[in-house]
């Protein structure tokens, strides 16, 4: 069974996730703005990816019989003056994500909860994903991006990513 301590840190995670998405809304719409289009496209994919990690807690909270709380999400107060704050920003906001998800599984491993356990395991190489990505993003932006050929390079490539739904494989439990 889930322990209230689990559910309402799996419940906060949720609520975490959203903001994700809003952030990173906030990051397209910067990109926009900067007629960066390839970029925007690249932060519309990582938007309905937090939405999807969001929807799969609250499966996982609903199939063990936990309501789930939405929470009002905070507006994004972070500066965007330079093109490469936002790649910044997401690199910081992803190793927090991380340590919140470190966080859900330490308390589940506390509990010796190891379905939870299991269910997070996808959720820990996920981070590991992305926080390779919001690094690459970084590097390759700081090794071309100041280049107005290599910028419209990266540009144009950020156009081609497209949204994968999460492989994870949710069960009624």
């Amino acid at each position: 069974m889930l322990s209230k301590k689990v559910a309402d840190l799996l419940n906060n995670q949720v609520n975490k996730e959203l903001y994700s998405a809003y952030l990173y809304l906030d990051f397209e719409n910067y990109y926009h703005d900067k007629t960066l289009e390839g970029f925007a496209n690249w932060y519309h994919v990582q938007v309905q990816e937090e939405i999807a990690h969001a929807q799969l807690m609250m499966q996982y909270l609903q199939d063990n019989d936990y309501s789930v709380v939405l929470e009002a999400i905070n507006k994004p107060n972070i500066p965007l003056n330079e093109l490469s704050d936002p790649l910044k920003a997401g690199l910081k906001h992803e190793q927090y994500v991380t340590e919140l998800i470190h966080t859900c599984y330490a308390a589940a491993y506390e509990e010796k909860d190891f379905r939870t356990m299991q269910f997070l395991d996808w959720f820990v190489k996920e981070q590991g994903e992305e926080e390779k990505n919001a690094s690459d993003l970084i590097s390759r932006f700081e090794l071309f991006g100041h280049d107005a050929k290599g910028l419209y390079d990266l540009d144009a490539e950020y156009k081609t990513r497209t949204y994968i739904a999460p492989s994870i494989l949710q069960t009624k439990n």
